[in-house]
């Protein structure tokens, strides 16, 4: 798998791994959720996205879990501010982690849901949850399921994981 480095456009190789054993961005890093407090909720499994040559960077986080009957539901996503705006280090990260995610709404869920991923939209200004919306429905495929519930088909999902998980260069 891989980010693109935007000073360059050059390929760099990542992985996602379990957060287990590294200190999680918070909001004094930054970052819009604290991912410290998060990753210790019941049920919650945590991941983030390093780069090979700079493993102690976390470029992005995605916390997942499994709702009541088997229901793939992706609690929390977020890319590094370094990797947002226009002056951001890397691309393709938030494609990774959605991919991710995807990949584990297969392994992971029950019966009529496996392969689908749930998440929620909510912004503190319905004009920001909009624009992200229509980003989450334009660039990943997601559907939207009620006011802020979105959701990735298996179909959809699939495409997802060939595009940021199993492409080669």
């Amino acid at each position: 798998m891989h980010v693109t480095r935007n000073s360059d456009g050059q390929f760099v190789d990542c992985s996602i791994i379990p957060a287990s054993g590294h200190i999680l961005p918070s909001f004094t890093d930054g970052w819009r959720f604290n991912f410290r407090k998060h990753s210790q909720k019941p049920h919650y499994q945590t991941f983030i996205l390093i780069c090979e040559d700079t493993p102690d960077v976390i470029e992005g986080c995605l916390i997942f879990q499994v709702k009541g009957a088997g229901e793939p539901y992706m609690a929390y996503i977020e890319i590094a501010p370094h990797n947002k705006g226009d002056s951001k280090v890397f691309d393709r990260v938030a494609g990774c982690l959605i991919a991710y995610a995807c990949r584990l709404s297969f392994i992971h869920g029950k019966d009529h849901f496996k392969g689908w991923l749930a998440f929620d939209v909510m912004e503190a200004h319905k004009e920001d949850e909009i624009k992200l919306m229509t980003i989450y429905c334009m660039k990943y495929g997601a559907l939207r399921y009620g006011e802020t519930t979105m959701v990735i088909s298996p179909e959809k999902g699939e495409a997802l994981i060939d595009k940021y998980l199993n492409q080669l260069l």
